[in-house]
């Protein structure tokens, strides 16, 4: 079956019974080091048309402390067309030398979801390069699951780890979805952008990476972090 989707060495059969699994932070990145944004719709129809798409899950954790997160309405919208929202809220905590640091971190809740729908499924698509899931992509094939890593080689540094690349039985480059799914800020179809340059602002928190965040003079220092 031609799903549409320049892919080497990647099949996907019709009655295959397919899982989105999308790392909203960890696709943001690579998608904005490619500079291009997301066009969720597309996304959806192109893995949809692919096989049989049993759930697209979209995790992220947002910093619902502040009065307007730019994200929110983006993650409205996919609740709303197709997606399967799971979010937390960031917790704050002061390390060892006394700096406020957010912290917000959905690996846990994707692979829990995963290994749950691994029963489920044929073929798993995880959107990230984190190099933490490669002991959880060894365990789904274990239990008869095929693994394809979507992220980029293409940046400096690579937005994915190598071992989760050669653990996973395929790999797609996102950079040669650009085409299929680039945002055209204007398309039609109501979907938020959802995204601005500074993190901070828009609520989502990237794995290994501190922001400095502007705070008043008598707070301590903040730092966004995931770990």
């Amino acid at each position: 079956m031609d799903s549409g989707i320049p892919m080497k060495n990647v099949k996907f059969y019709p009655e295959e019974r397919i899982g989105l699994f999308i790392d909203g932070s960890n696709l943001y990145a690579a998608a904005r080091a490619l500079d291009f944004d997301i066009d969720y719709k597309n996304l959806l129809e192109i893995f949809s048309s692919s096989g049989r798409l049993i759930r697209a899950y979209y995790y992220t954790a947002l910093m619902e402390e502040q009065d307007y997160l730019p994200i929110r309405p983006l993650v409205d919208w996919l609740d709303y067309n197709g997606y399967t929202m799971v979010t937390k809220p960031t917790k704050e905590f002061t390390d060892s030398t006394g700096r406020k640091k957010i912290k917000g971190n959905m690996d846990m809740e994707l692979a829990i979801d995963v290994l749950e729908m691994a029963e489920h499924i044929d073929h798993i698509v995880l959107f990230s390069g984190d190099g933490d899931f490669k002991r959880l992509v060894d365990a789904v094939q274990k239990r008869g699951c095929r693994v394809t890593v979507v992220s980029t080689f293409r940046t400096s540094p690579p937005m994915v780890a190598d071992e989760l690349r050669r653990q996973a039985d395929n790999f797609i480059e996102l950079g040669d979805l650009t085409n299929l799914v680039a945002r055209d800020s204007n398309s039609e179809g109501g979907q938020p952008a959802g995204h601005i340059e500074d993190n901070q602002h828009t609520g989502y928190v990237e794995d290994s990476q501190a922001i400095d965040v502007e705070v008043p003079a008598s707070s301590s220092e903040e730092t966004l972090e995931k770990n």
